[in-house]
């Protein structure tokens, strides 16, 4: 599966660690996740990259409120219409997601577990998107999907505390979920996906701390890891979050 992902011909050099860690994200695209098979996963990747050129989501954009405008979204898969909102909305107009949104889409058929493992893969392929459109490259072929079922555990210390969500805060982390904050601090961005411990680790033991630093790293402001000092990350960090209305 690893020739999906291929930065031979990327007009600049790409660090090896960053070339595993997207070989590695698509291996996870394909294969059944904890609530979702591979199919379906793969297909969710699919319609987060034609979220971009969806006519009603274009047109949600341009309105006060997204509820303002209805319509029928641009698709390229079978999933069913409560998947396909959640897809292009939390993939296009993240800033303007509401509790009610999120309420909407568990009361039509949605699990909290799907709602959060679809926000994992949406996260992983808008990661490495991004990073070859920066590059001036297309995007990669994504990959097939791998035969199975997905295993459908749900975390035992999962409860309501700070999100819409269950999440796993760092004391009631168990055994099934070993691993789960190895090297991240727990920070609400990182209990975020915690209700499905595999996205956490997929994206930031692996993408996250590839594309930006690792937890540990980010903190130590006597070494700089990268070409660019941390100040320069920070500033261009800062300056993409405010362009896309990221308030955390």
């Amino acid at each position: 599966m690893t020739e999906y992902i291929d930065y031979s011909t990327a007009p600049y050099p790409v660090r090896d660690n960053l070339v595993l860690a997207h070989r590695d994200a698509w291996m996870r695209l394909a294969k059944p996740g904890t609530w979702w098979d591979g199919a379906t996963r793969v297909a969710i990747a699919a319609e987060t990259r034609a979220a971009r050129d969806c006519a009603l989501c274009k047109a949600r954009k341009e309105t006060l409120s997204p509820n303002a405008v209805q319509g029928i979204h641009d698709t390229v898969s079978d999933l069913p219409v409560v998947l396909i909102e959640v897809i292009h909305r939390v993939a296009t107009d993240q800033s303007r997601l509401t509790r009610a949104f999120f309420e909407d889409a568990l009361s039509n058929g949605l699990s909290d577990g799907e709602y959060v493992e679809t926000v994992g893969v949406i996260a992983t392929v808008l990661a490495v998107d991004g990073f070859t459109r920066a590059l001036g490259m297309p995007c990669f072929e994504l990959p097939e999907p791998v035969a199975g079922a997905a295993h459908r555990t749900r975390p035992p210390g999962a409860r309501i505390d700070r999100a819409w969500v269950p999440t796993v805060a760092p004391e009631d982390v168990t055994a099934t979920e070993a691993g789960l904050y190895d090297g991240l601090g727990g920070a609400n961005i990182h209990r975020a996906l915690s209700l499905v411990p595999d996205e956490v680790i997929g994206f930031f033991h692996y993408i996250d701390a590839a594309q930006y630093l690792p937890d540990a790293a980010l903190r130590d402001f006597g070494t700089e890891y990268r070409d660019l000092t941390h100040a320069q990350i920070e500033f261009l960090a800062a300056r993409v979050s405010a362009i896309n209305q990221c308030v955390y």
